[in-house]
């Protein structure tokens, strides 16, 4: 198997080019057991075919001893529904503290297109392996939501005498989050601990815990509807995967946010085993909510649409640095095709920015070169030589400028381009006195 980590090549941008975001949330069963004295330790990591080759996106959190993994950690992918996404789901035991695949035990993998996921909203399969035969008995389920909904909700929350779990210490204790799924099982939507692939970070030895405040989307949370019940468990971390239960508790996003700084909301946490076996039970302890807030988690899109305009000016270095333009080993050597270096980084950026700038009018500076007549060096310089108006009419302009520009010039030096950063600088100061976005 050829798995690379080579980035994914951003889709084209402009006015009329939207994608939705989608979350998908892995769970597997039945896993391949490779490790002699315990379970498996079991992590998913997603691919995307790209130019005949899959790329690696992301990975969960490594489960650790447990043959069917419900990961916390969710797949966000931007779905294209005129394109054709090949995915694959591929897990393995983590045997190692590398980020190499090969370290690690294969478990299976499953290939489908985001498509086939997106339109069923939750799929079952068998996982296979290299052969194409089964991986014993193992299967993946991925479920797909629509992240249509870009509110957000951050909790801070705190403990006060939890149940002790540890014998020799005081317990370790994490929340964990739960929405109830379409089929009316408990899905895992979050842990307050933040885990990496390999690492577990919980809070030691205390049974009066203060978690850091988190932040995750309020669709993930609860479908985005503040009324749904959610169910929050509360363990003891252990480092061979047993987690000790403490208690749990159901409640809501609008109870939640009942929370106010200066007035917490408390909420017990309660073990049914206990409570059925004592009669003089309370609880195992306080879950307290300190804070609950849902803003809004602004994307770029709603900046454009909001009326943002984006500002675009081009600095290009003529320092002696690069070369002779007339030499076809420099960079400002123009080919017989009409094309160098500097002009497809012109293109290339500017095609796409030019999209989101209602004038279409842009400055272009220039750097380290002498100029006629007096032949001084400059570093801030138009380079249409007009130096009270240095714009250019789009990207066209930026481009029939340079070119003219570049037989009048002498390359020099320094490369000193902090005079440009402080032009445009100057740009974005006046900016922020407009009442309108930019």
């Amino acid at each position: 198997m050829a798995y690379t980590m080579t980035p994914t090549p951003a889709g084209p941008v402009g006015s009329q080019y939207c994608v939705c975001k989608v979350e998908l949330s892995v769970c597997g069963q039945n896993l391949l057991d490779r490790d002699v004295t315990s379970k498996s330790d079991p992590f998913c990591v997603l691919f995307m075919e790209v130019n005949g080759k899959w790329v690696e996106l992301d990975r969960t959190e490594t489960a650790v001893n447990n043959l069917n993994p419900a990961f916390a950690k969710k797949f966000i992918i931007d779905y294209h529904f005129e394109e054709v996404q090949k995915l694959k789901f591929a897990l393995f035991d983590q045997d190692k503290s590398s980020m190499q695949l090969y370290e690690h035990d294969f478990l299976g993998e499953f290939s489908c297109t985001l498509g086939m996921i997106v339109s069923s909203k939750k799929i079952t399969r068998t996982l296979l392996l290299g052969n194409g035969k089964p991986a014993g008995k193992g299967m993946i389920t991925i479920a797909a939501q629509e992240l249509s909904d870009n509110r957000v909700i951050t909790l801070s929350m705190a403990g006060r005498k939890l149940d002790k779990k540890d014998l020799f210490g005081k317990s370790d204790p994490f929340l964990e989050f739960y929405k109830p799924g379409d089929d009316g099982k408990w899905m895992l939507v979050h842990r307050t601990e933040h885990p990496s692939v390999f690492t577990l970070h919980v809070i030691k030895y205390t049974l009066d815990p203060v978690w850091k405040p988190f932040t995750v989307p309020l669709v993930s949370l609860c479908d985005g509807d503040v009324e749904k019940l959610i169910k929050v468990v509360c363990y003891d971390y252990d480092s061979d995967g047993g987690h000790d239960f403490i208690g749990e508790f159901q409640t809501s996003v609008a109870r939640m946010c009942e929370a106010q700084d200066a007035f917490p909301l408390e909420m017990e946490c309660i073990n049914p085993k206990k409570q059925k076996k004592k009669k003089n039970y309370k609880n195992s302890g306080i879950i307290i909510v300190n804070s609950c807030k849902i803003t809004r988690d602004f994307s770029f899109l709603d900046y454009i649409l909001g009326g943002c305009q984006l500002m675009f000016t081009v600095g290009i270095d003529f320092t002696a640095s690069n070369g002779n333009p007339r030499d076809p080993s420099s960079l400002h050597y123009i080919s017989p095709m009409g094309t160098n270096e500097y002009l497809s980084a012109i293109w290339a950026v500017g095609q796409i920015i030019q999209d989101y700038d209602s004038d279409k009018m842009f400055p272009a500076l220039g750097f380290g070169a002498q100029l006629p007549p007096d032949w001084k060096v400059s570093h801030e310089f138009a380079i249409n030589f007009n130096p009270t108006n240095p714009f250019c009419s789009g990207v066209e302009g930026i481009v029939q400028a340079y070119s003219a520009c570049l037989p009048h010039i002498r390359f020099y030096g320094p490369t000193n381009f902090s005079p440009i950063i402080n032009h445009v600088a100057r740009f974005a100061s006046q900016a922020t006195q407009q009442e309108a976005a930019s």
